[in-house]
């Protein structure tokens, strides 16, 4: 019998490059992907377990699948991922509707785990997260076919007090130039046109493989293929943002200018206490440096309100600091009280009404920035990459170099031609939203 397998890809995207894989190795075996979860004679969710509410999401996910054994088809049900990792013997004690609980080290085994998981007993595979599987695994691309991530690297070496991830992840591990390259050049064969690099911490690249940071390397052997229009880059930690980076970044036309960085937060206590290695003189003296010499840069960043011991003065100095900086995009999370965390242990815990108050408050101060943000692209004229078009607008949409996928705003704009989702046009900003922008298109296509 040829089985149906549907996956749930909870979490980040580096969460999502294993989906990928994992539904490239159950395609090369045999199985069926399938969407629809009632189709299914095998459901798969891969977690997240980074904070609360993440965790909760992933819960959610695996009580909704389970229903499917007994009003689907469903004869398996398996979690993977990083709740499947830190909380396995729960998962399986609590949740009897699981037949196999994957770890964060073993996703590239899931075909045999299937197997055995036939076989009636159930399966737990765990413990492994500092193996990096063999390059070459077959792969099936989850994004839109113009847009796909590069995962440089898994695990993390940053301790930061809040984070359970080097825990689930393991140690950082770069993988080659080589092989990177290598995925790339296939993913552009199949036409994907947008890169968007990741890690835990992307600009940590290559210490530990080549004893040196080699982002800027990788960068410039990626900027020769010749079929990539864009390449951007996610999870910059600034503490390794070098002048050679910046340079690179500055005078490669294919790298968006564009900076994913998050500073989480600019008091100096309270970075302390985080294990945050920067501090905020630093951090202030990066940006201008960064702005200087890159001065149509995007800066996004997130930030951590409500962390253990966060004074009203301390959180003033952060409003201040986000003021003055003026982020084009920023996300603010709330701490999350995460157990086997240093900071989880500080006994100067923050009252939840307080952290979403001031989670609330920043992101109402951060509308009003993008608002302004959005209000002085008005008459420029981008490139945007068209995504697709919305019937009830009446319009088209796409992202600049700006923005990036599923996060950022959307650049929407009518044309009265057909455009081809991957297509490049180049549109003049006219109007904005709080983060979206409205254009009108100048020359229709730009290749």
């Amino acid at each position: 019998m040829k089985y149906n397998v549907g996956v749930v890809s909870l979490g980040c995207a580096k969460n999502l490059v294993d989906t990928e894989i994992m539904l490239g190795i159950l395609d090369s075996n045999g199985y069926r992907i399938v969407n629809r979860p009632e189709d299914a004679h095998i459901l798969i969710v891969n977690t997240c377990s980074f904070i609360e509410s993440a965790k909760q999401e992933s819960i959610d996910n695996i009580l909704e699948l389970a229903q499917y054994k007994e009003a689907g088809n469903c004869k398996l049900l398996i979690v993977t991922g990083c709740m499947a990792e830190r909380y396995r013997d729960e998962i399986i004690k609590e949740m009897p509707e699981v037949d196999a609980v994957v770890g964060t080290g073993n996703y590239h085994e899931i075909a045999q785990i299937i197997q055995d998981s036939f076989g009636g007993n159930k399966v737990l595979k765990y413990g492994n997260q500092d193996y990096t599987p063999e390059e070459g695994l077959p792969r099936i691309q989850s994004t839109p076919p113009y847009t796909a991530y590069l995962k440089i690297s898994d695990g993390c070496d940053n301790h930061c007090t809040y984070c359970i991830i080097p825990k689930l992840r393991g140690k950082y591990r770069s993988r080659t130039i080589e092989s990177i390259v290598s995925e790339a050049k296939m993913l552009a064969k199949n036409g994907v046109k947008e890169f968007i690099l990741i890690a835990q911490d992307t600009t940590y690249y290559g210490v530990d493989l080549y004893g040196q940071y080699k982002l800027t390397a990788l960068l410039e052997e990626l900027c020769k293929i010749e079929d990539i229009k864009w390449i951007r880059l996610h999870y910059c930690y600034p503490e390794n943002i070098t002048d050679e980076l910046i340079e690179t970044i500055a005078s490669q036309p294919k790298i968006c200018k564009y900076l994913d960085i998050p500073v989480q937060h600019c008091n100096d206590a309270i970075l302390k206490r985080m294990g945050r290695r920067g501090r905020k003189k630093e951090l202030l003296q990066l940006i201008d440096k960064i702005r200087v010499r890159i001065p149509d840069v995007v800066l996004r960043t997130s930030i951590i309100v409500g962390f253990p011991g966060e004074t009203e003065e301390q959180f003033n100095e952060l409003k201040e600091f986000i003021e003055n900086i003026q982020f084009d995009r920023m996300g603010v999370f709330t701490y999350s009280q995460e157990e086997n965390t240093p900071a989880a242990l500080f006994e100067d815990q923050i009252d939840e009404k307080v952290k979403k108050q001031r989670q609330n408050e920043l992101m109402r101060l951060q509308q009003k920035i993008s608002q302004e943000v959005n209000r002085n692209k008005i008459g420029r004229s981008f490139e945007v990459l068209v995504e697709g078009y919305d019937k009830k607008l009446g319009f088209y949409y796409g992202r600049t170099y700006g923005d990036s996928i599923d996060i950022d705003g959307k650049m929407f704009f009518p044309s009265k031609r057909y455009i081809e989702p991957g297509a490049f046009v180049k549109v003049i900003a006219t109007d904005t939203y709080y983060y979206d922008l409205i254009g009108e298109i100048s020359n229709e296509f730009t290749e």
